[in-house]
């Protein structure tokens, strides 16, 4: 399977994978990573996207990858990214992938532009009123204690931390997600979408997933420490029809601890409806 190509449209870059004679009438996915990775998180599942006809386009997120931060970087604005990115190339009718903030931002999006989705892949995220943070995200929303744990993080505590969370993770995946560190405007990004990050935001989208009636299929790493395999089950229960695949042996990084399985069952999806 050929890797993805990087292009860039209005400032953001992107991965994209077509299938053989695609054209622009074909149908696409379009793929949102969280923190702190890029689209290369989905380097690998996005040729099964190719392989059952769709074309596939992962961006970077601004402040994530090869695309510069744009201050602030609340949610909000990151939500308003994915429409511009949406409208710089013309998607309409795409099935949508989230995964980890890529949900919280994605999901909210849908909901806002329903006539702009057309099926859900969701790994590893949550989209809940009553939602918590972790200990790493409650310290980045605190003021002080998280621009100090910024400052003091380089690259050899990146690696441990990531290595801690999906011990496989290959060193160049690694080299691509501490992109994000790789000035001040993009770690103040980083403070600027944690602090923007209140769950009571999604009180008006209770319900509103299941509203949009849109095929959808959960793939969940079992070992998911950030977003428990309760969540998967949640979602499951919120929207009717889903189906529910959790995959034993990963964790939070599904597509990088199981790339293989989760592929294959994107293929699946993609090429059923």
């Amino acid at each position: 399977m050929a890797a993805p190509l990087i292009k860039r449209a209005d400032g953001i870059a992107y991965r994209e994978a077509l299938p053989e004679g695609w054209d622009r009438s074909g149908r696409t996915i379009l793929l949102l990573h969280g923190y702190p990775t890029s689209s290369y998180l989905w380097r690998n599942v996005m040729p099964h996207a190719a392989e059952a006809g769709w074309r596939a386009i992962a961006p970077d997120l601004p402040g994530f990858g090869d695309s510069p931060a744009q201050r602030p970087g609340t949610w909000e604005r990151q939500i308003e990214h994915v429409e511009r990115f949406r409208q710089a190339l013309g998607l309409d009718g795409v099935a949508l992938g989230v995964h980890d903030w890529g949900g919280l931002i994605g999901l909210r999006w849908a909901c806002d532009n329903p006539g702009a989705v057309s099926a859900l892949f969701i790994t590893d995220t949550g989209f809940f009123p009553d939602g918590r943070w972790h200990g790493m995200a409650k310290t980045l929303r605190t003021e002080g204690e998280g621009e100090q744990v910024l400052d003091s993080i380089n690259h050899d505590l990146f690696v441990m931390a990531l290595r801690h969370i999906s011990p496989t993770l290959p060193d160049h995946a690694i080299d691509e997600y501490w992109k994000a560190y790789a000035d001040e405007d993009r770690r103040q990004s980083q403070l600027d979408l944690y602090r923007s990050g209140d769950f009571s935001k999604l009180e008006p989208y209770d319900g509103r997933l299941g509203a949009l009636g849109l095929p959808t299929l959960i793939v969940w790493g079992a070992r998911d420490e950030f977003a428990p395999v309760g969540g998967a089950h949640r979602f499951h229960k919120q929207i009717p029809g889903s189906r529910l695949v959790v995959l034993d042996d990963a964790g939070h990084y599904v597509m990088e601890d199981a790339p293989e399985r989760a592929g294959q069952e994107m293929r699946k999806f993609l090429a059923a409806l």
